[in-house]
This record gives C-alpha cells, structure tokens and sequence, in this order.
C-alpha cells in the first residue's frame, strides 16, 4: 500500500475518532482542534482509555511529537488491540452512514469496509513526524 494513502487514512482515522467522541451531537464534523479547546468534556472518552492517555491534549502532542499510535499505546501500558477494535468500529459506522445518506454507492461501501481493517492496523503502526 502506498505510504501517501497509510498517512492520509491515519490522519482521516483521528480526524474522525476525536470529531465522534466528543462533540458529534453538536457538531457534524467536529475537527480535533474544536473538542481539545472545548473545556466542558466530561464523558468518557473510549480511545484515550484504550491508549491510557489522561487528556486529549497529552495525545495531540504525542502525535504531533511524531510518535505513532502504537508508540503512544505501548509507552503507556495501553491496549493497542483496543485501539485497533475502536478506530475499525468508528470507521465501518461512518463507512454505514455514508451509505444510508446516499454519499456513497453499495459497491463503493464494499470496497472500503474491505480495506478498513488493514488502513487502521497500517495507522496505528505508522509514526507521523
């Protein structure tokens, strides 16, 4: 797989994990930088459980320090398996709603949700510094 496609899926995939978390029912596409100046976040937030972040800023500078999920996960006695389950599951419901809404056709939906389990284990392995 191409290096160009691992980097624009990994940053899609966190993208979307942080814009789902938090912030999804308020707003539709929340980018990471509206939920980590949001102060009033109080639920759980599953992928900094599963990584062992305490915070959604101690995560965006482990990231932007280049370091991969992994590294991130494993420095921290986190679950990386966790992490792969929940970033597959986030991707395949917006995969399924992107279907419903009609952004995408049965035979794209198809396509994708084949590749999603390889694009996050490729993600979470690849360091973005």
């Amino acid at each position: 797989m191409n290096i160009k496609r691992v980097i624009i899926a990994g940053t899609m995939i966190v993208v979307i994990t942080f814009g789902n978390s938090a912030l999804a029912d308020s707003i539709a596409s929340a980018s990471p930088v509206a939920k980590w100046s949001y102060t009033g976040v109080s639920e759980k937030d599953d992928l900094l459980e599963a990584l062992n972040q305490s915070s959604d800023e101690e995560l965006y500078e482990s990231l932007y320090e280049g370091k991969s999920l992994y590294d991130i996960t494993t420095d921290q006695g986190g679950d990386i398996a966790k992490v792969i389950q929940l970033q597959t599951t986030q991707l395949i419901e917006q995969l399924d709603n992107r279907l419903r809404s009609g952004s995408i056709s049965a035979e794209q939906y198809t396509t994708y949700k084949e590749e999603v389990q390889e694009i996050v284990e490729q993600s979470v392995f690849s360091s973005f510094g």
